[in-house]
């Protein structure tokens, strides 16, 4: 069977929710097993717990912690990282950091990658992140899947909302306040549904 990952890291649980719908969306492709999990948490419990993220956390707790090494045994990922300063998260960039030994054998090479993520503004550095997460990929030979113009609702003017031609995204409000939408999860499920459907195909 093809095999897709959909690898998040989330701190107030915008992420994670967009994760599950990207989740959702791939498991609709008959022929291959989904699976998600998280990238290692490196903030102390008494960072969390000023950040008011403990109770949060407690959501996807049971969701297995990722292994770098263990990503080559993968057709596809979907990289889900909220937007730090118009980058992934530091907790991302960590994981990504210990792949060199995969890199150094071309293990992921020719594979799918695709990114999602979030950010606190409507402008607030989601294209940025995500083309700067490609930025990785390509140095891994990975090929880059976006989301395509043929879901709508990243072309609609009557609401506030993320998504763009490289990656379905949310916007979480300066406090976290706002959970995605249920245009911005449908483009989640939309992207995880088309990078599998890509797979399934690839790696037939």
């Amino acid at each position: 069977m093809t095999k897709v990952l959909i690898l998040f890291h989330s701190i107030h649980g915008h992420i994670f929710e967009m994760a599950k719908a990207a989740y959702n969306g791939a498991k609709e492709v008959k022929g291959c097993r989904v699976e998600l999990k998280k990238v290692e948490e490196t903030f102390s419990k008494e960072i969390l717990e000023k950040m008011g993220a403990i109770e949060i956390q407690k959501k996807f707790a049971k969701i297995p912690i990722c292994s770098p090494k263990d990503i080559e045994n993968y057709d596809a990922i979907i990289f889900v990282t909220p937007t730090r300063f118009g980058n992934m998260t530091a907790q991302m960039r960590t994981f990504f950091d210990a792949t060199g030994g995969i890199w150094a054998k071309g293990g992921l090479v020719g594979k799918i990658g695709s990114v999602i993520t979030s950010s606190g503004t409507q402008h607030g550095g989601q294209e940025s992140t995500i083309l700067s997460t490609h930025i990785t990929l390509l140095h891994h030979g990975m090929i880059i899947v976006g989301l395509p113009y043929t879901f709508k609702g990243q072309t609609i003017t009557t609401e506030i909302t993320g998504c763009s031609p490289y990656g379905a995204s949310t916007i979480t409000g300066n406090t976290g306040e706002r959970m995605p939408s249920k245009n911005e999860l449908n483009a989640a499920k939309f992207q995880g549904k088309h990078v599998a459907m890509i797979a399934k195909k690839l790696f037939k």
